[in-house]
């Protein structure tokens, strides 16, 4: 199991001053999450290549960019050029994914595969080895703000076992309904990558909120 890493999701920020809520957290935290969403694959849309350009040019975070589209890989040049450096497209979009996280690589982009709550792990078993990182939603795909769906960590669990004994390298990113409370189970589950939105962008004091959590999370190791 990794390191611990936390990711505020920025679609729970203030979208009316999102570089000084992202500066704000951003000495505290170790990725930056996009949910990219086109009102096809997800009944909402949210953000594209002007609003991530802009927030690369005054954040040096590692950029984690889960696309809830129905054809992320026609963006992964645009998303590069804007400044991503993660992309995730989702099992349910690309059964199979070989040839997608083979044009990741091609544009300098590391690769994730995201299951919705109702896709099996079996799904994207086969695909874990081309994935530097497996998202589980915990919560239905589309809207921010959602309750964690406590089954989810059974796919975490069979995750990291299945990660761990195949020596593979891929880190397991838990999104949805993430906090302080949950998020202690879901690293003792096996995740190493914390998305939350409305527990950090939520609260009168973020920054306070990414320490709780963070005291959270190693408070399993």
């Amino acid at each position: 199991m990794q390191a611990a890493r936390i990711a505020p999701s920025l679609l729970a920020a203030d979208f009316a001053h999102l570089a000084d809520d992202v500066a704000l957290i951003e000495p505290y935290v170790e990725l930056l999450h996009l949910d990219v969403m086109d009102g096809h694959f997800v009944p909402n849309i949210t953000f594209g290549m002007p609003i991530i350009a802009a927030l690369r040019r005054s954040s040096s975070l590692f950029f984690d960019c889960h696309l809830m589209t129905t054809n992320p890989d026609a963006y992964f040049q645009a998303l590069r050029t804007a400044g991503v450096d993660l992309v995730t497209v989702h099992i349910e979009v690309y059964p199979d994914p070989t040839r997608v996280a083979a044009k990741a690589r091609a544009e300098g982009l590391a690769f994730g595969l995201a299951m919705s709550p109702p896709t099996p792990f079996e799904a994207i078993e086969p695909f874990v080895e081309v994935a530097d990182l497996v998202l589980v939603m915990s919560v239905n795909p589309g809207f921010g703000g959602q309750s964690f769906i406590a089954e989810s960590l059974r796919k975490v669990e069979i995750a990291r076992k299945f990660i761990d004994s195949h020596a593979l390298s891929a880190d397991i990113e838990i999104d949805g309904g993430v906090n302080s409370e949950n998020a202690r189970i879901a690293r003792e589950a096996g995740a190493d990558v914390f998305v939350a939105g409305s527990a950090i962008f939520g609260s009168p004091d973020p920054v306070g909120a990414v320490r709780d959590l963070r005291a959270a999370i190693e408070s399993m190791e």
